[in-house]
């Protein structure tokens, strides 16, 4: 497989064949440099958990949005950035200048190299995460969340096939299941890698795969490019990170939202070689979280993209104010859940919500996007019903209780978590309050109101918002009640590195030979994104901080 007899020199090494890697390495190939990507999974897994993504992208002032009416500038785009990530650290220099960058790249070239890549975006542009406080906070104040046709297979697609391309054409080697566990090094530079040679394994993509050893390996390059993702798999370790201070005790309950091979290894691996982490407590972990009925790795997660009018309960049944409703603000709604001392919480709406609002997060769970195909995408959002992912977790899964009388719901709720004692009057009267706002066309609940101004938005009131009802209305029925839980997804934070991606070391000063791309640099200079992601941002991240990475290494 290899093309080098030896099997020892290379100009370019790229630990991690996911999206970041994956542009990282055709990035050094067109600067004539030769590559070898190794990963510890086989080739079926090539992509990473880009392939499993939405295919998202955070792009600013994009015909997209134009033709929708949406004005939007690299200034506005700014003040959204900078509220939510609230940089406040002497260590925030380089992912502030990294933010900068993105910001400049996703306002700027980012659309074009994309769309001559092949790419293209549903034409309605997504409104995520989007705060609910003061303009000057947390939160998109405009839709910019891009839809690649294809979902995250369409985003990776270009870039495997310019891999496999530059292969056939001598330019790029694969090594897979090569576990990286060492960086060999010399005076303070990277000089190539060590590790072990695993087993074949023709585990599924997104499956465990063996861990056994046959051999080992040790390959010497110029440059390393580490580029192999997060710690959402590897629970202990999210909990050893985890911001007790600012998001309140660590969940005992969580589900995984990616395969148990994202792990956090390799950051290990580079911290024993001296390379500096900061910001390790920084993470985003999603809280409408559920059970895949029909799970791909261990504990799999399945995260609910809602629209914004599913009332949202905590697990003793108190509706949540102010900034905590769908979509609107991630890490907030997770601080409250979890000052229940408990760590699921409930969504409450109607059948008409779920037909018009719930999305699920994934390429497998949207399958008309996945396919490119006008046609699937009309008559999976047109038709009658909710989407065929959405009725089948309605059916399979183990969160969802649908019933047609409010009590016999909140019945439903309470077998499912006898532990804690339900109010079933007090959920009435709290719905029954927020129904009386239906009536008018203005009122002082601050939901209903978040529900008419997003309608005030084409592309919601076209396929993402319903059109407000009571949730009691049996017209709209049955109900539906959904019992969410913490989704483990994404590190923020990472390996420090500078604006060209070389990796610093703990007092801040440049490793020879070694640089990062993706979420293991906290998706550009250690955490670009600082307390808060705005969504899109991730792969955004994974492109350019992979791209900036294979332009320098």
């Amino acid at each position: 497989m290899l093309m080098r007899a030896d099997r020892s020199g290379y100009d370019v090494i790229v630990v991690g064949g996911g999206l970041a890697g994956l542009v990282a390495a055709n990035a050094a190939v067109t600067r004539g440099r030769s590559v070898l990507l190794l990963d510890q999974e086989g080739a079926q897994s090539l992509g990473g958990q880009a392939f499993w993504s939405l295919g998202g992208l955070f792009m600013i002032d994009t015909p997209e949005q134009r033709r929708l009416g949406i004005r939007d500038s690299r200034v506005l785009a700014a003040q959204d950035w900078f509220g939510a990530a609230q940089f406040d650290r002497p260590e925030d220099a380089n992912p502030r200048k990294f933010a900068e960058s993105y910001l400049d790249f996703a306002s700027g070239e980012m659309r074009s190299w994309l769309h001559g890549l092949g790419m293209r975006w549903f034409p309605v542009v997504g409104w995520a995460e989007r705060g609910g406080a003061l303009a000057g906070g947390h939160g998109n104040s405009v839709p910019r969340f891009h839809v690649t046709w294809g979902t995250g297979t369409g985003v990776v697609a270009p870039f495997t096939k310019l891999a496999y391309q530059a292969q056939a054409e001598g330019k790029l080697d694969f090594a897979f299941r090569h576990r990286v566990s060492e960086l060999m090094t010399a005076q303070g530079r990277v000089l190539g890698v060590r590790g072990e040679i695993l087993a074949s394994d023709a585990a599924p993509r997104g499956q465990s795969s063996n861990r056994e050893v046959i051999g080992a390996f040790e390959f010497g390059a110029d440059s390393v490019v580490i580029a192999s993702g997060g710690i959402g798999g590897n629970h202990d370790l999210v909990r050893r990170h985890w911001p007790q201070e600012r998001l309140g005790p660590a969940p005992q309950k969580m589900v995984s939202g990616v395969p148990d091979y994202v792990d956090g290894r390799m950051q290990q691996v580079a911290q024993e070689a001296g390379a500096g982490l900061i910001n390790g407590d920084r993470m985003w972990h999603y809280c409408e979280g559920i059970a895949n009925w029909d799970p791909i790795w261990p504990n799999h997660g399945i995260r609910i993209l809602p629209g914004p009018s599913s009332m949202w309960f905590d697990a003793l049944g108190q509706r949540m104010g102010a900034p905590c409703f769908p979509g609107f603000d991630t890490l907030g709604t997770l601080k409250r859940i979890l000052r229940t001392g408990h760590s699921h919480s409930w969504f409450i709406l109607t059948q008409k919500i779920i037909e018009k609002e719930f999305a699920l997060s994934g390429s497998e769970q949207n399958p008309d996007l996945t396919s490119g195909k006008w046609a699937a995408v009309l008559k999976s959002r047109l038709g009658k019903g909710a989407p065929a992912p959405i009725e089948a977790f309605k059916a399979h899964g183990a969160d969802f209780i649908v019933r047609e009388r409010l009590d016999d719901l909140i019945a439903g709720m309470s077998a499912l978590e006898p532990d804690i004692a339900l109010d079933a009057d007090d959920i009435r009267r709290q719905i029954e309050a927020r129904d009386r706002e239906i009536d008018n066309r203005y009122g002082k609940d601050a939901q209903v109101t978040a529900i008419r101004g997003a309608r005030a938005y084409l592309g919601d009131k076209l396929i993402r918002t319903a059109k407000p009802h009571k949730i009691l209305d049996p017209e709209c029925g049955p109900l539906i009640a959904v019992r969410l839980n913490v989704l483990t997804r994404k590190s923020l934070g990472g390996l420090h590195t500078d604006l060209r991606g070389q990796v610093l070391d703990g007092a801040g000063a440049p490793i020879g030979g070694l640089f990062a791309a993706g979420e293991v640099a906290g998706f550009g200079g250690g955490g670009y994104h600082g307390y808060n992601a705005l969504e899109g941002t991730f792969l955004g991240g994974c492109l350019f901080s992979g791209r900036v990475a294979g332009q320098n290494a």
